[in-house]
């Protein structure tokens, strides 16, 4: 049976996920299901945050309403259909998810409570309950471990900066002892931040002042160096403003930002030398681009808008611009996307 892509795309306001196939040639989405998640009434809480299993076997939800759930889902490998098999607690009301490479342990971020914390994921995939807390600086807004799965990046949008934590992958333990591995300027505001290849470079979107930053990165230690600060949008832009995710083409040649305030994604090309950016291009999104996604082939990209509940399709164009091919409604306060191919 050949491959089959699918997308999953959370929409908060309805507590859901829809499941769409997509056709990677085309671009073309289908509808296949909307699965409710289980849990908590969370519907107002404004983002409902997925991450994959790195099997691509189990798809984790947050729920960011009292009492704080994380519920696990299996994953269909025909039809991508998701049946919840295990729910347990979370530290806090959690931004964001990310599991490190061996798929035995899930983080996660605490925007409203400043914290990183861990919970462990069993043999089956199911996520457990929590297993470590460590207190940030404001506003922790997303953790993702490197390539390497030897350290977790943090980032923390109202203390101005970038936390790197060891881990120790055998254990599923953070160092206990918070580390900034990068300091933004005063206001910026860090929120979401991708790897570049081999992990030897990073870049961080800013969301309070709409700059990403890039960095060396040191594999070996951790260590992050400043290499350029460079705006999403054109001089003049009114505050306030409100990036929000970022993603690289599998290639790396090109990197892509979302912004909500004007409803823009902007494209930059990437020099692998180093690592710095050039803008190529600034188009049209799906009103409050909170989340968007680009599909394994490098030649789509998926948009949700959190205020019109519909999922967009972008050809990324051989130079990296982007054209618009169309729009498929999803559900309220559509916000997190995830692609994946079975």
């Amino acid at each position: 049976m050949s491959a089959q892509t699918f997308v999953f795309v959370s929409c908060a306001s309805d507590q859901h996920i829809t499941t769409l196939s997509f056709d990677p040639v085309l671009g073309t989405l289908h509808e296949r299901a909307r699965t409710p998640i289980p849990g908590p009434d969370a519907t107002a809480a404004g983002s409902l945050p997925l991450a994959l299993s790195p099997d691509r076997t189990r798809l984790y939800a947050a729920l960011r309403a009292a009492p704080w759930t994380v519920v696990t889902f299996a994953i269909d490998p025909a039809t991508a259909g998701l049946s919840p098999i295990g729910h347990a607690p979370l530290a806090d009301s959690m931004c964001y998810l990310s599991t490190d490479a061996t798929g035995r342990t899930l983080f996660s971020a605490s925007y409203s409570g400043a914290k990183l914390a861990t919970n462990p994921i069993d043999a089956s995939g199911i996520a457990g309950p929590v297993s470590q807390v460590l207190d940030t600086p404001p506003k922790a807004h997303s953790a993702l471990p490197d390539p390497s799965n030897r350290f977790v990046y943090a980032a923390s949008l109202g203390g101005d900066a970038l936390l790197c934590q060891g881990f120790d992958a055998a254990t599923g333990r953070l160092s206990p002892a918070i580390a900034v591995a990068a300091r933004t300027k005063p206001g910026a505001g860090p929120r979401h931040f991708v790897f570049g290849p081999a992990g030897r470079s990073l870049y961080l979107v800013n969301e309070l002042d709409g700059t990403i930053n890039t960095y060396a990165r040191d594999t070996d230690t951790g260590a992050l160096t400043e290499r350029q600060s460079i705006s999403l949008l054109p001089d003049g832009t009114p505050s306030p403003v409100a990036a929000a995710d970022i993603h690289l083409t599998p290639d790396a040649r090109f990197l892509f930002a979302s912004e909500r305030s004007t409803d823009t994604l902007s494209g930059f090309a990437v020099d692998p030398a180093t690592f710095t950016l050039t803008p190529i291009c600034r188009v049209p999104a799906e009103p409050t681009p909170r989340g968007f996604a680009i599909a394994p082939t490098g030649r789509f990209l998926l948009c949700a808008g959190l205020a019109s509940g519909a999922l967009a399709t972008y050809a990324i164009e051989p130079d990296g611009t982007l054209v618009r091919r169309g729009a498929v409604a999803v559900g309220g306060g559509a916000n997190w996307v995830e692609i994946i191919t079975l």
